[in-house]
């Protein structure tokens, strides 16, 4: 079974549909409202799972309603929380989502997520030394970013980072980094480019492998030569939240298959994690995936 170690934040999603997004100074009626757990470190983490993985994550939740709620849908995941601080002073991480259209609008409170520190990253060496991959977000502080690269780039386990939400980083960490998975928007604010410039020329001048997502196009990657398009799979979309986590995960999981099969495999899970409503909600199972991958090829 596949070893995955996810560093990252834990949320609370409050989702909103709504028929449209809203102006400033504006109210609209929504159209439904729930909470869902979420978080990229917890929803990279619940992916991983359901794709057949052993997952132990490396965060922190508050101890109150939301920080209890959150740790028993995680555990009722199968993810190992040895590695999740409970704090008793701070509240749990939040999202705040609209979803119109099949699109969204995000902002985040991260709390708890802001405490998660090098010290316990250090802490789960054991655990990191043992595992197939590692996967790390950024709505966690960058010190926590940095000494997961370090760590693992010591002990020779490959780290998939994903650098959302997007922020300039030192050259050296990304040198540490197995891989990078960026959309272009993350990749120009990476390496301090035009935005608007080629996301292929982007991705050569990285100064590692990029995995670069497209959204409903796919996704381009790149470990050396010319950047290679996996083309992305046509689904109804209901809410593309968790949609990048999903393919983060389940390329971590493929990643021993080898990067083009590992890629088409994060296309197909992340298609069919939009179908449904909530991060985690269309987060899919090994199974799903093959058996949507078979129908594509029929």
């Amino acid at each position: 079974m596949t070893r995955i170690v996810v560093v990252g934040s834990i949320n609370m999603d409050l989702v909103t549909q709504a028929p449209r997004f809203v102006g400033p100074g504006e109210t609209i009626l929504g159209e439904r409202f729930l909470t869902v757990p979420g978080g990229k470190g917890a929803n990279q983490a619940v992916a991983a799972a359901r794709l057949g993985a052993e997952v132990a994550l490396v965060g922190a939740i508050g101890d109150d309603a939301f920080g209890r709620q959150l740790r028993e849908g995680l555990a009722a995941e199968g993810i190992d929380l040895g590695h999740v601080a409970q704090l008793a002073d701070s509240a749990s991480g939040t999202a705040s989502i609209t979803v119109a259209g099949g699109e969204n609008q995000i902002i985040v409170v991260p709390a708890a997520n802001a405490r998660v520190s090098p010290a316990q990253v250090e802490g789960a060496q054991a655990l990191i030394a043992r595992a197939d991959a590692v996967l790390v977000q950024m709505e966690i502080p960058l010190e926590t970013v940095e000494a997961t690269l370090r760590l693992g780039h010591r002990l020779g386990v490959p780290v998939i980072l994903n650098p959302a939400p997007a922020q300039k980083l030192p050259i050296e960490w990304l040198h540490l980094a197995r891989y990078v998975t960026p959309n272009q928007h993350e990749l120009a604010i990476l390496l301090g480019a035009d935005p608007d410039e080629d996301f292929r020329t982007l991705m050569q001048r990285a100064p590692c492998p990029v995995v670069l997502t497209r959204g409903g196009d796919g996704a381009w990657y790149r470990e050396r030569g010319e950047p290679i398009h996996q083309s992305g799979f046509d689904v109804d979309v209901v809410d593309s939240t968790g949609a990048g986590d999903t393919f983060n995960a389940a390329l971590a999981v493929f990643l021993a298959e080898g990067l083009p099969t590992a890629v088409r495999k994060a296309c197909a899970a992340a298609a069919l994690s939009v179908t449904k409503l909530g991060a985690q909600g269309g987060m899919p199972t090994l199974h799903e995936v093959a058996f949507f991958l078979a129908q594509q090829k029929s």
